[in-house]
């Protein structure tokens, strides 16, 4: 066979630098099912977050009675939040977030095994204290909400 003119010169990439379209069964990277899976889902999901309505409360009412008022919440806040009161942190302090929830405040003096200090530390702050309606987010870390200093 006899080619009229001149013919270009043969290319040829290298390996690395070739696409998926050029490459061998052998030479292409496995795409697992998962990872498919987890894309096809993440781009549906990515679609549908426009038109769905956030359902998040933006803002929790009782925030200043976790700690940051003079008054507390048995019901919700951490132990934490009693060592602006001295006689009530540590122990007092955990034996109303272990015991909870509670009615009102005066369920606290129904806690067996309480000592007549701690009653007494108790009837103290009596006036400080507040039982509103236990909230589920605030639950587990009422004994230990991680920060440590």
């Amino acid at each position: 066979m006899a080619f009229v003119g001149a013919a270009a010169p043969l290319r040829v990439a290298a390996p690395a630098a070739r696409s998926s379209i050029c490459m061998s069964a052998e030479d292409k990277p496995a795409v697992s099912r998962r990872a498919a899976l987890t894309g096809a889902a993440a781009a549906a999901l990515a679609a549908m977050a426009g038109s769905l309505p956030a359902m998040a409360e933006t803002e929790y009412a009782n925030v200043p009675f976790l700690g940051g008022s003079d008054i507390i919440d048995i019901n919700n806040a951490n132990v934490r939040a009693y060592a602006k009161y001295p006689g009530m942190y540590p122990t007092v302090a955990g034996i109303l977030a272990t015991n909870g929830p509670y009615e009102s405040v005066s369920d606290v003096f129904k806690i067996p095994g309480l000592t007549e200090r701690q009653v007494n530390t108790l009837k103290k702050y009596q006036d400080k204290l507040v039982a509103l309606t236990p909230t589920p987010e605030y639950e587990l870390d009422k004994v230990n909400n991680g920060l440590y200093r």
